[in-house]
């Protein structure tokens, strides 16, 4: 999985676990995609600072996911419904197509 994308994913799930600062410093530097330097200024912090947050920020997030799996189990979860609804196709049985629909909203 890409990177970028990955704490992308990660934040959309953990993000707020982390505290106010840690949130807003991060979303800044994942999803609007600003500098260090950039974030420094922004929130009067050392570049440093700023590196050693996102930093903490990063293991902190993986290790949600490493003990609550919630997206690992979402994505094997879609991976199933896809395969359900493929083979209902195939098999013509509108009903674990239409089943296989519904947990595909669900999870968007």
């Amino acid at each position: 999985m890409d990177r970028i994308v990955e704490k992308g994913l990660l934040f959309d799930y953990y993000g707020s676990l982390l505290t106010e600062r840690q949130q807003q410093i991060y979303e800044d530097a994942v999803t609007n995609d600003l500098s260090l330097s950039e974030l420094a200024d922004a929130y009067d912090i050392s570049r440093q600072g700023v590196h050693d947050l996102l930093r903490r920020c990063d293991r902190i997030l993986a290790e949600y996911e490493d003990k609550l799996g919630c997206i690992r189990r979402e994505q094997a979860i879609k991976k199933c419904a896809t395969q359900l609804m493929e083979q209902g196709q195939q098999n013509k049985d509108e009903e674990s197509v239409r089943l296989a629909g519904q947990i595909l909203e669900l999870l968007d």
